[in-house]
C-alpha cells in the first residue's frame, strides 16, 4: 500500500510540473523580455541596435551611404555591418516611424523565439522548459530589448536541425542566416562534409538569389564598404564589453600578446574539435557543435549571443542531462550584475565538450553499420512524445 501511495504521488507530482511548465514558460516569455522592453522605450532605448539598422536604411534610400565608415569599435549607435542582403529585411520597417518599427521589431523577436521553440525536434516538455529557460535568460531578454537579430538566428538553426534531411529546408534556413549574419555559412561547410551536397546546392541557390537582390538595391559597391568596415571593427582584444577569451585575458591583465594567443588558441581547438565532430560523430551532435562554433569563432562576442546555446542545451536534456539547465540559468536575468564575463565563454565550452561527449557516447551505442540510420533518428525526424 506504502509503495502504491509513493507510486501514485510521484504520477501526481510529474503531472503537476507537466500542467505548471507551460504556465510558467509562457509568463517568464512575458514578463521578463516585456519589462525590459517598457524600461528600455521609457529610457529611449528600446530597439537601439535594430535602430541603428533602421537609420542606415533609411540614410541610404536618401542618398546616403549603407556603410558609415567613421566607426573604429563595434558597440556604439549607429554602426551597421551585417551584409547587404539584410537590407531586405529591414527596408520593410523604414516605411513606418522609427519608434513604430522599433516595437514591431521587439514583438518579432518574441515570435520567432517562440516559433524555434516550438520546432525544435524534442520532447513537447523540454521544448516548454527551452521556452522557459529563454524567458529568464539574459542573453534573450537581452538581445530582444536590443532588437538583435539572435532569435531569427535562432530560428534559422531551428528550422534546420529539424529539417536536416531535407534538402531545401536546410539549405533556405541555412542561406537566411548566412544573409543575416556571415557566421552560419559554416553550415554550409559541414552539410558539403557530411554529404548532403544537395542541400548545400538548395541553399547557394537561395543565397545566390538575395545576394544579387541586394546587389541591385544597394549596389556592388556595398559588398566591399561592408567587408573593409567589418575588418575595421573586427578587434576581440581591444573591442570593450566582448566576452572573447582573448578580451577576458586581456582584462585580467595578461598583456595583449598572451591575449591574442589566448585567442588565436580558442580559434584553433574550435576548429580542430568541430573538424573531428563533423567527421566522426552523427549528424545531430556534429550539427549543434557548428552551431555553437558560429557564436565561438566570432572575432566579437557579445553577451547576448549565447542565446544560441539554448539549442544544444535542449539536446543533452532530451539525451537526459538535466545538468544543462545551469548553463542557461548561469547566466539568467536574476544574475545579471552578479555573474562575471568570463562565464560567458566558459558557457560555450562546458556546452561544446558536453555535446562532443554525448556525440561520442551516441556513436558508440550504434550498432555497427546503423550509424547513418541513427544519425537519422537522432536528427528529429521522429519526436519524443
Amino acid at each position: 500500500m506504502t509503495a502504491s501511495r509513493l507510486e501514485a504521488g510521484r504520477i501526481s507530482g510529474a503531472g503537476l510540473v507537466a500542467a505548471a511548465l507551460p504556465v510558467l514558460a509562457i509568463l517568464a516569455l512575458a514578463v521578463f523580455p516585456l519589462a525590459a522592453a517598457l524600461a528600455a522605450s521609457r529610457a529611449g532605448t528600446l530597439g537601439f541596435d535594430f535602430l541603428s539598422y533602421d537609420l542606415a536604411v533609411r540614410r541610404f534610400f536618401d542618398g546616403g551611404v549603407l556603410y558609415d565608415q567613421a566607426f573604429d569599435y563595434t558597440g556604439a549607435f549607429g554602426l551597421f555591418y551585417y551584409p547587404p542582403p539584410f537590407v531586405l529585411l529591414a527596408a520593410p520597417l523604414s516605411l513606418l516611424e522609427p519608434a513604430l518599427a522599433a516595437w514591431i521589431f521587439t514583438a518579432l523577436l518574441v515570435v520567432t523565439y517562440a516559433a524555434a521553440c516550438a520546432i525544435i525536434p524534442v520532447s513537447t516538455r523540454i521544448r516548454w522548459l527551452t521556452l522557459l529557460l529563454g524567458g529568464l535568460s539574459w542573453p534573450l531578454v537581452y538581445a530582444i530589448k536590443l532588437g538583435q537579430v539572435g532569435p531569427i538566428l535562432l530560428l534559422t538553426f531551428a528550422v534546420a536541425w529539424r529539417w536536416i534531411e531535407m534538402p531545401w529546408r536546410f539549405g533556405v534556413a541555412t542561406a537566411i542566416g548566412t544573409a543575416i549574419k556571415i557566421q552560419p555559412a559554416l553550415l554550409f561547410a559541414w552539410a558539403l562534409v557530411t554529404g548532403r551536397r544537395r542541400a548545400v546546392a538548395a541553399g547557394l541557390v537561395v543565397l545566390a538569389v538575395l545576394a544579387l537582390l541586394a546587389t541591385i538595391v544597394a549596389g556592388p559597391g556595398s559588398w566591399i564598404d561592408q567587408a573593409t568596415l567589418l575588418a575595421r571593427v573586427s578587434r576581440p582584444i581591444d573591442t570593450p564589453n566582448n566576452m572573447t577569451p582573448g578580451r577576458m585575458a586581456f582584462e585580467a591583465g595578461l598583456g595583449v600578446t598572451i591575449a591574442w594567443a589566448v585567442q588565436l588558441l580558442n580559434w584553433a581547438l574550435v576548429a580542430v574539435l568541430v573538424t573531428w565532430a563533423t567527421l566522426r560523430l552523427p549528424a545531430v551532435p556534429s550539427f549543434l557543435a557548428v552551431v555553437i562554433a558560429t557564436q565561438l569563432i566570432s572575432p566579437i562576442l557579445w553577451d547576448h549571443y549565447a542565446l544560441m546555446l539554448l539549442l544544444p542545451v535542449a539536446w543533452l536534456c532530451s539525451r537526459g542531462h538535466w545538468w544543462a539547465v545551469l548553463v542557461p540559468l548561469a547566466t539568467s536575468v536574476p544574475l545579471v550584475g552578479v555573474i562575471p564575463p568570463i562565464a560567458y565563454p566558459t558557457a560555450y565550452w562546458v556546452t561544446l565538450v558536453a555535446v562532443l561527449l554525448e556525440g561520442r557516447r551516441l556513436r558508440s551505442e550504434a550498432p555497427a553499420g546503423s550509424l547513418p540510420a541513427q544519425a537519422r533518428s537522432e536528427s528529429g525526424a521522429i519526436l519524443a512524445p
